[in-house]
Parts: C-alpha cells; sequence; structure tokens
C-alpha cells in the first residue's frame, strides 16, 4: 500500500469512467430540459407540455443537483476523492425526490402507463444504489485517498 492508499486496478477506473460517462449524459439531457422543456426528450404531445408546465420550479434544479452530483462523485472515483459516498447519497437522494414526486404528484403512470414509464427510473435508482455501493467497496479496498 502507498501513501496514497492502494492502486486500484484498471476494471475500476473503467467502472469509473462509465459512471462518469452515465451523468455527464444526464447532465446534457439536464441541461437541454432547462432549455427546450419537454421537447428535449423528442417530439412532446400535448400531455408531456402539460405535465411538464404543472411542475413546480423546484423541479428542474433537483434534477440539475442529482446529476451535477452524480458526476462529480464519477470525477471524485476516478480521482480517487474520499468525497464520492456523500456526493453519489445526495444524488440518489434527489433522485428519488424528483421521481417520488414526478409519480405521485401527477398522473402520468394513469396516462402512459407504467411499463411506459417506470423502467428508465427504476435503472437510474438502481446505478445510483450501484454507484453509493461501489465508492463504499472502494474505500474498504483503500483505492480513495486518505
Amino acid at each position: 500500500m502507498t501513501e496514497d492508499g492502494e492502486q486500484p486496478p484498471v476494471w475500476y477506473y473503467v467502472v469509473g469512467g462509465i459512471l462518469a460517462l452515465w451523468n455527464a449524459i444526464g447532465c446534457y439531457f439536464c441541461y437541454m430540459q432547462f432549455i427546450h422543456g419537454p421537447e428535449a426528450m423528442g417530439p412532446a404531445t400535448e400531455y408531456d407540455v402539460a405535465l411538464y408546465a404543472s411542475l413546480p420550479g423546484w423541479y428542474n434544479y433537483l434534477f440539475a443537483l442529482a446529476v451535477i452530483t452524480g458526476l462529480l462523485g464519477a470525477i471524485g472515483l476516478l480521482t480517487r476523492s474520499r468525497a464520492v459516498g456523500i456526493l453519489f447519497i445526495v444524488s440518489l437522494v434527489a433522485t428519488v425526490i424528483q421521481f417520488g414526486y414526478l409519480f405521485a404528484a401527477t398522473d402520468i403512470i394513469a396516462h402512459k402507463g407504467a411499463g411506459m414509464v417506470l423502467p428508465f427510473p427504476i435503472l437510474i435508482i438502481v446505478i445510483g444504489v450501484f454507484s453509493i455501493w461501489f465508492a463504499g467497496f472502494a474505500k474498504k479496498r483503500e483505492y480513495l485517498r486518505p
């Protein structure tokens, strides 16, 4: 073990790079949503436009918090920062609040169907949970700098 902790294997950096790319794509879509609204994800129906207009002002900022802290966490993995755990936790909490509000306070599931709207948010949450687990794994293996 070196003064900076144990040198991580190559696969550690591959996982960190994939998480960084995933979160960078999330940041891009967040930016596009701020600029273009519901049309950012493709052609928007009248329902999509009305749904987006009904969301509270904080909703997009919560999206931004989720993806920015996720990206910073992934960059932290690559730079071996100890702050990764808290960044991934903040990202996951923001994500759960965001989707929780969307599914509890709107009729999106009734309108579009669970099979249409739930798979991608579930994938996002699973990746968030994995990110937290991976940060803990890296800390335990002493891949993160003290």
